[in-house]
C-alpha cells in the first residue's frame, strides 16, 4: 500500500463505503475501511461511510460532498457495478462531474460474501477500495460517442419460446431471423398430443403461430442450421451461421410425397421418440414448416446416386439436389434471443432401471406420440413390444430429477402435471386400466394445477409415495420394486406399461453455442441470467437475452 510521503495528490477525490444493511457490514467494518483508506491515500480528501448508499439520502450524501468538497472523482465501495453502476455515474453527471471519474469497489459479492471472519474481510476490502483509489486518480474524462445500431435481432431456437419472441418483435416492426437445427421449427410443443391443464390439442395452439412464422413479412426463418461464431457489441452483433443442406429445393417442392413412398430407407423417427418409423426422406408432421420435405444424408443411400436414387428419380419437380454443400451466412445483429430449449435425461445413466420399447419402459414424450391421433400408433395406447393393449399403467416421476447424490438436484417443474395428464387421458380412453402414479412429492404450483392432478384422482388414478428403487423385465411383464413411504410397506407391482418422467436439461449444443457466445452457464449446464430479480432474461452479455427452458425448467404459459 502506498505511503502518503510518497505520494502526490492528483485529484480530490471522495470515497462512499456502504454497509448495505448488514450485507457487507457483517463481515467488513465499515468505518474502519472508510477511516483506514482516508489516512492512507492523501488524494482522498473526503471518506465516508453509509447505510445505503443507493437510497435516496444516500445519493444526497454523495451529491452534497460532492459539491461542498470540491470532489473531482469518487468511489463507492459497496455492490456489484452491474447493479449500481449506472446509478452512480447518473448521479456524478447531474452534479456536474464526468461519469467516467466514478469507479465502483465490489466489496460486497467479491468480499463480504465470501468471507466470514471481520478481520479478514475489512483487511480485503481496504486493498480493494485502495485499488479503485489508485485507478480513479489516473482516470481521465471521456466523452461517449455515438454508432450506428442494427435493429434486427436474431433469435436462436425455434420452438415456441423462439417462435413467440420472433413474432412479438416482427409484430413491433423489427426484423427477426430465428435459426433452427431441426429441419423444422415447433420444438417439442410439436410432438405433445394436449397440453395441460386445459387439454387443449397442442397442434391447434402452436400451427396457427408456426403458420405466422412462415407467412410474416418481417421474418426470415433458417433451419437446418446452427451459429457457429458471434463478434461484436450489443446493436452490432456480427454472427456467422452454418447451414447444413436439406437435399430438398424449398421453392421447387410441392409436397407431394412420392420421394417417401419410393425411398426404400426405413429408420426410427426422432418426432416419434423412436418408437415410429420415418424414411430417410420425410415430412415428420403435416403441419410441418418449413412444408418442404428433408433428406437425412447420415442414412439416405443417394447421396451415393450409384447404389439408390429412387426418391430422384420419381420428383416431377427436379427438387431434389443431392449436390447441395454447407454454407456461411453472415449476418449482422442488434440483438440475440437464445431460445435453445431442453432435452430429455438420458434415462440410461439409471441402470437399476430397465429402459426401451423392448422392455415396455418409454419416457413420456413417446408416451405423448403414443396418445396423438396422428402418431405411430393412431392415438392408441399400445405396448411397443407387442402393440396389445395394457391393463395396468405405471408413471414414475422424478427419473433424475431432485436427486443431487446421483443424477439432478433441482426439480423439473412440469413431470407432476404432465404425468397427471397423461394418466387422466389414459382412464378417458379405458376407464377400466389400473393406472398408478409413482411420486416423491407432487408438486403443481400453476393456476388450476393443483385441482388438475385433483381430478386425475377423482378418475381412479392410484397415487402412491414412494421412488421405485428397480425396474426390470420379468418375462412379458415390466416389475417395479418401490416402497410406500407414507405406510411403510414395500411394494412390488406388475405392469403392462411403464412411462418415466426424466428429468428436463439443457439441449444438446448448449456448451458450445455458450462458448461462441460467450455466455455464462451454471452448475447444470442452464444459461445463467445476470440477475435473477433485477436482470431474470438478461445473459453477463449486453444485449444477449435468454428464453424459455434455456434459462431453467418450466411450462408452456
Amino acid at each position: 500500500m502506498p505511503s502518503p510521503e510518497n505520494k502526490k495528490p492528483k485529484k480530490r477525490i471522495g470515497v462512499f463505503v456502504c454497509h448495505c444493511g448488514k450485507n457487507i457490514a457483517e463481515t467488513v467494518d465499515v468505518e474502519r475501511v472508510a477511516k483506514t483508506i482516508k489516512e492512507e491515500y492523501p488524494d482522498v480528501v473526503f471518506s465516508t461511510d453509509n447505510h445505503y448508499l443507493c437510497s435516496e439520502p444516500g445519493q444526497k450524501e454523495i451529491q452534497d460532498a460532492i459539491r461542498g468538497k470540491n470532489l473531482e472523482s469518487f468511489i463507492c465501495a459497496c455492490c456489484s457495478p452491474s447493479m449500481h453502476e449506472a446509478t452512480f455515474r447518473s448521479l456524478a453527471e447531474k452534479s456536474g462531474l464526468n461519469p467516467y471519474q466514478v469507479e465502483i469497489a465490489n466489496i460486497r459479492e467479491q468480499c463480504s460474501w465470501v468471507h466470514s471472519d471481520i478481520k479478514e474481510g475489512t483487511e480485503k476490502a481496504i486493498k480493494i477500495v485502495g485499488t479503485k483509489v489508485e485507478k480513479v486518480a489516473e482516470n481521465e474524462s471521456l466523452t461517449p460517442i455515438s454508432v450506428d445500431v442494427n435493429k434486427d435481432c436474431l433469435v436462436i431456437g425455434g420452438g415456441i419460446t423462439g417462435i413467440q419472441a420472433a413474432l412479438d418483435l416482427a409484430d413491433a416492426g423489427y426484423k427477426v431471423t430465428i435459426v433452427e437445427r431441426a429441419p423444422y421449427i415447433g420444438g417439442h410443443m410439436a410432438q405433445l398430443s394436449v397440453t395441460f391443464p386445459t387439454l387443449d390439442c397442442s397442434q391447434c395452439i402452436l400451427s396457427p403461430k408456426t403458420s405466422a412464422v412462415a407467412h410474416h413479412k418481417n421474418i426470415e426463418l433458417i433451419t437446418t442450421a446452427e451459429v457457429v461464431n458471434v463478434s461484436g457489441f450489443v446493436g452490432n452483433f456480427s454472427v456467422d451461421i452454418k447451414k447444413t443442406p436439406r437435399y430438398v429445393d424449398s421453392d421447387l417442392c410441392n409436397i407431394c410425397g412420392e420421394c417417401e413412398k419410393a425411398c426404400p430407407v426405413i429408420v426410427p423417427s426422432e418426432y416419434d421418440g423412436g418408437i415410429g418409423p420415418r424414411k430417410a426422406i420425410y415430412l415428420p408432421f403435416a403441419q410441418a414448416v418449413p412444408s418442404t420435405y428433408v433428406l437425412d444424408a447420415d442414412n439416405c443411400l443417394g447421396i451415393h446416386p450409384l447404389v439408390c436414387s429412387k426418391c430422384k428419380d420419381v420428383c416431377e419437380q427436379n427438387a431434389i439436389n443431392y449436390d447441395m454443400q454447407p454454407e456461411i451466412i453472415t449476418r449482422t445483429f442488434g440483438v440475440i434471443i437464445v431460445a435453445t430449449g431442453y432435452d430429455l435425461y438420458n434415462i440410461n445413466k439409471i441402470p437399476e432401471y430397465a429402459f426401451g420399447p423392448d422392455v415396455d419402459v418409454i419416457d413420456g414424450l413417446q408416451f405423448e406420440r403414443m396418445l396423438y391421433v396422428g402418431g405411430p400408433t393412431n392415438g392408441k395406447v399400445l405396448r411397443p413390444s407387442d402393440h396389445k393393449k395394457p391393463e395396468t399403467v405405471v408413471f414414475v416421476q422424478c427419473v433424475g430429477s431432485r436427486d443431487p447424490e446421483h443424477h439432478m438436484a433441482y426439480c423439473s417443474k412440469i413431470c407432476c402435471t404432465y404425468t397427471g395428464k397423461h394418466a387422466m387421458l389414459i382412464k378417458k380412453k379405458d376407464p377400466n386400466a389400473e393406472v398408478y402414479v409413482f411420486y416423491i412429492d407432487i408438486r403443481a404450483a400453476g393456476r388450476g394445477y393443483e385441482e388438475f392432478i385433483q381430478r386425475a384422482q377423482e378418475m381412479g388414478v392410484v397415487y402412491i409415495r414412494g421412488k421405485p428403487s428397480k425396474i426390470f423385465r420379468d418375462g412379458d411383464k415390466t416389475k417395479l420394486w418401490v416402497a410406500n413411504t407414507l405406510t411403510g410397506e414395500r411394494l412390488e407391482v406388475e405392469a403392462d406399461l411403464v412411462v418415466l418422467a426424466p428429468a428436463i436439461v439443457p439441449s444438446k449444443g448448449t456448451k458450445e453455442l455458450a462458448n461462441v457466445l460467450k455466455a455464462s452457464l451454471d452448475e447444470y449446464g442452464f444459461y445463467k441470467e445476470s440477475h435473477m430479480k433485477l436482470r431474470p432474461v438478461e445473459s453477463y452479455i449486453q444485449g444477449i437475452l435468454i428464453a424459455g427452458v434455456a434459462l431453467s425448467p418450466k411450462d408452456i404459459p
